[in-house]
């Protein structure tokens, strides 16, 4: 089993960037086993052998799935959502007055509750925002989390998890035991499937973008690559979001974090030179 395990890291590494070490069999076998009892296999063995042949694409895909962890609640962390408001919002508002648009890119998302965070924020602040153009895109490795972000419906468990009661009654319906997000909310945000590890020609340039408590997951060389794309599409004066265990110090010369703003991190070029040390005459 042992060359079939590290056949199958390295499959799922190929894939999604999950870095899984030699002592995450554990995991890999608690996740895995539901689809040895869904697909009617004998055991683990042979449900890698069937990953690794190459003729199950689509059991490969809910293989992958299953291994993500789509960890998260409204407002998580409070602090990035607060400078969202207080900072990166008031700087762009005047940066981009001339265009009057704004792109803001949600990267792994899992089902919703960051970019509706950020929906919900902006809808708070739409006075300030009259006339703009507002793009906001989400996106996901994971086919059932995106549909179910699209959906919008979650259960009272998630609802108690950050969101305030202001929020809950102003922008959700309860249906049954469960809570729907309001249409107008749910027309704010784009989702759509995304592998991170994939070509990012086709997204555009973001103005802000939410990379949060997913690099983490990844070995050191796709960390660094990704940030490289990212900086590739984030407008010179734009931000990178973190998670708060997450830094871009010793991976990338091309960001370094906003010494004021936790979470927040800038595109170096976009810094002005610090002036030269003076030395005392001796």
């Amino acid at each position: 089993m042992t060359s079939d395990f590290d056949a199958l890291r390295h499959l799922l590494n190929r894939m999604s960037g999950l870095s899984l070490d030699a002592e995450k069999a554990y995991l890999i076998e608690s996740r895995l086993t539901p689809i040895v009892q869904r697909t009617g296999l004998s055991d683990l063995n042979a449900l890698v052998r069937r990953l690794l042949s190459g003729c199950y694409p689509e059991l490969v895909r809910e293989a992958v799935e299953a291994m993500t962890t789509n960890e998260t609640f409204f407002f998580r962390d409070r602090t990035p959502f607060d400078n969202f408001r207080k900072v990166t919002i008031p700087q762009l508002l005047e940066a981009r007055k001339q265009v009057r648009s704004l792109r803001i890119w949600c990267a792994a998302c899992s089902t919703g509750q960051e970019p509706y965070s950020l929906a919900m924020i902006l809808d708070e602040e739409a006075q300030k925002l009259s006339g703009w153009r507002i793009d906001i895109l989400a996106t996901d490795l994971s086919r059932n989390v995106i549909a179910a972000a699209r959906e919008g419906l979650y259960t009272q468990f998630e609802m108690q998890r950050g969101l305030p009661i202001s929020q809950l009654l102003r922008y959700f319906s309860q249906e049954g035991d469960r809570w729907r997000i309001n249409e107008h909310m749910r027309s704010r945000v784009r989702f759509e499937e995304f592998n991170l590890l994939s070509s990012y020609a086709e997204l555009g340039r973001f103005d802000v973008i939410f990379c949060r408590n997913v690099l983490i997951y990844f070995d050191v060389p796709t960390r660094q690559d990704i940030l490289n794309r990212m900086a590739k599409l984030l407008a010179p004066d734009g931000c990178l979001v973190l998670g708060a265990t997450e830094t871009v110090i010793g991976l990338c010369d091309v960001f370094v974090p906003d010494e004021k703003n936790r979470g927040m991190n800038v595109l170096r070029a976009s810094q002005p030179p610090r002036p030269p040390l003076m030395l005392a005459a001796g």
